[in-house]
C-alpha cells in the first residue's frame, strides 16, 4: 500500500469540495495541520493520514446521497387562483412554512409565511385572507432532477428554502432545508 502525498490529499479534498477547515473538522485535527500536510511541510502520522481518508470517504458517501431519495412527494401545491385563507390552512394542515405555486403542472411561483405575515403588516385595512394567491406569491423555488447529489441541492437551498424536483418535465417532489438538516 503506498500512503497518498501531500498532492494527492489536496487534490482529493478539492475534488470533494471540502475546505481545509471542513476536512479538519471531519477528521478532527487542526486546519493549520490540514494546510501544513498539503504543503508538505510536515509529515503527518499514520493515524492522522488514516483519518483524513476516513473522512473524504464519508465526504465521498454524503456526495453519493441522490435528491431522489430524499424528496417529499407527492407536492404539496396551491395554484394562482386560491385565496390567501386557502394557502394558510393548507400550511396549517401539513405545517409547512412555504409552498410551491403551480400552474397545471408548471411552477409558477412559491408564497410563505414570512410573504403573509409581512402582507398582513402592510394592510392595515382589508382583510387579505381572500386575496388570490397571483396577487402576493414570489419567485418560483428552482429544479433539479431526481439523479442530482445531495451537495449540489444543499448549495442552491443556501439560497433558497425549497427546491423542486422535475424529472421529464413532471414535478415529481420537493426538498427543504429542513429535509437536508434531518441528515446530520
Amino acid at each position: 500500500m503506498q500512503l497518498p502525498t501531500p498532492e494527492d490529499l489536496k487534490k482529493r479534498r478539492n475534488e470533494l469540495g471540502l475546505t481545509q477547515s471542513e476536512l479538519a473538522k471531519r477528521a478532527g485535527v487542526s486546519q493549520p495541520l490540514i494546510a501544513r500536510i498539503e504543503s508538505g511541510d510536515v509529515d503527518p502520522r499514520l493515524s492522522t493520514v488514516r483519518k483524513i481518508l476516513e473522512a473524504f470517504e464519508e465526504a465521498n458517501k454524503e456526495q453519493q446521497i441522490l435528491i431522489r431519495d430524499l424528496m417529499h412527494s407527492p407536492v404539496i401545491h396551491v395554484s394562482p387562483d386560491d385565496s390567501v385563507e386557502e394557502v394558510v390552512n393548507l400550511m396549517h394542515v401539513h405545517g409547512f412554512s412555504q409552498i410551491p405555486v403551480l400552474e397545471g403542472s408548471v411552477p409558477v411561483g412559491s408564497i410563505s409565511e414570512d410573504m403573509i405575515v409581512r402582507l398582513m403588516g402592510e394592510s392595515k385595512k382589508k382583510p387579505i385572507s381572500q386575496l388570490k394567491v397571483s396577487g402576493i406569491m414570489g419567485e418560483s423555488f428552482p429544479t433539479v432532477s431526481p439523479g442530482v447529489s445531495i451537495s449540489i441541492v444543499s448549495h442552491i437551498l443556501e439560497e433558497n428554502p425549497a427546491v423542486l424536483v422535475v424529472e421529464k418535465g413532471t414535478i415529481v417532489g420537493v426538498i427543504t432545508k429542513h429535509d437536508v438538516m434531518k441528515l446530520l
